[in-house]
């Protein structure tokens, strides 16, 4: 998977851009705040139709305007996907082929990405919300059905902690409508945390051997899934859906007094262990980035293998973040592999370490010039 072609208006600082992609490595070179990062931004947000800097989209309009737009082209194995997003004041719009997706989940997974940002060094040692939208970005990628059953989750679960708020208030239960609301939260729920399950299960493997290939063999990664229902690796659906009544049933009395659903996949989190012990307690700064890497980067063989094409990968100023094993080992994992798209101050940290010839264009206060490495 490539994209071969990408078009800007008013999107950010960008008035009006067209990029044509012809090489595998596409280096974004300027100055801090210059819209590096707003050109890789543009790129996530035509793959999720969303930003991974900010929750507002309106801080994507280009000042005075009224929409932005990010249109671009997927090269697959057998075709190609024309996609097109549209950010306006009231929502966003999305095509696929110039024909309109109703359906968010309709619409992500055409084109896969990877970003790997400095704020992912933070994914083992940051907080557990953090992690918990690491999963559901990535699985949601791979798995449109996915996708569907967190948005129905997270809308139970909003009607459900609504309505144990009105309990408190009121002191009158409907009893019917809340085991309707938990019974449709276990369903969506349980779908849920067999996916991620199962994503943890593959993620940890390929994690694992490129963590144990930085770490010369010394050390050994697992992950593991740290639940608020009893589960295990090997959770069947049927499993789940009885484990999860019962840790609703436990939690019943507490849930009334509280006011909020207190367990589900809204609760939980992921675990990082070397040699068995917990990286983010235990960890040095060393070995948090080291995991975070090998999990990041565990991502491109497993979007491989669940969807049989390459994603494309962003790396926003990563590089001068790592040392210099860790950037070897980077660049060695994504050379020949993936199209990688990179912004940088600097050339160094590139151009002595990869055999493949970069693309390179030059950013300065929201004007990009290419020019041939």
């Amino acid at each position: 998977m490539r994209l071969s072609n990408l078009e800007l208006l008013n999107f950010r600082n960008y008035e009006n851009l067209s990029l044509v992609f012809e090489k595998d490595l596409v280096i974004f070179l300027g100055e801090n705040a210059q819209g590096k990062t707003n050109a890789l931004e543009a790129i996530y947000a035509l793959a999720m139709t969303r930003s991974h800097r900010t929750t507002h989209e309106q801080e994507l309009i280009e000042w005075q305007k009224k929409e932005a737009s990010v249109r671009g082209t997927i090269e697959k194995k057998s075709h190609k996907v024309l996609l097109d997003v549209c950010f306006t004041k009231k929502g966003r719009r999305t095509k696929i082929n110039h024909l309109e997706q109703k359906k968010l989940s309709s619409y992500v997974g055409q084109m896969n990405v990877i970003l790997f940002a400095p704020e992912d060094l933070a994914l083992v040692k940051g907080t557990p919300q953090l992690r918990r939208k690491f999963l559901d970005m990535e699985i949601g990628q791979i798995s449109p059905v996915y996708l569907h059953n967190l948005v129905q989750y997270q809308h139970v679960l909003k009607q459900r902690n609504l309505y144990l708020k009105q309990l408190a208030e009121t002191k009158k239960a409907d009893e019917l409508y809340l085991t309707i609301l938990t019974e449709q939260l276990v369903e969506f729920g349980s779908k849920v945390l067999f996916e991620r399950l199962q994503f943890i299960k593959k993620l940890e493997y390929w994690a694992n051997t490129l963590h144990q290939s930085i770490s010369q063999q010394k050390e050994t990664l697992t992950i593991t899934y740290d639940s608020s229902i009893d589960l295990s690796t090997d959770s069947t659906m049927k499993s789940i859906v009885e484990s999860y009544q019962q840790a609703l049933g436990k939690t019943q009395k507490n849930e009334r007094f509280r006011q909020v659903t207190l367990v589900g996949p809204h609760r939980d989190e992921l675990l990082f262990f070397i040699n068995g012990r917990n990286v983010q307690t235990y960890g040095s700064q060393g070995q948090q980035r080291t995991t975070a890497l090998s999990v990041k980067l565990a991502e491109i063989d497993l979007m491989k293998e669940e969807t049989g094409e390459y994603p494309i990968l962003l790396l926003d100023d990563v590089m001068s973040e790592l040392d210099d094993s860790r950037q070897l080992h980077l660049l060695e994992a994504i050379e020949g592999k993936v199209q990688t798209f990179l912004t940088t101050t600097t050339l160094d940290h590139v151009k002595e370490k990869m055999t493949v010839e970069p693309m390179i264009y030059y950013v300065e206060q929201g004007k990009i010039k290419g020019e041939s490495a």
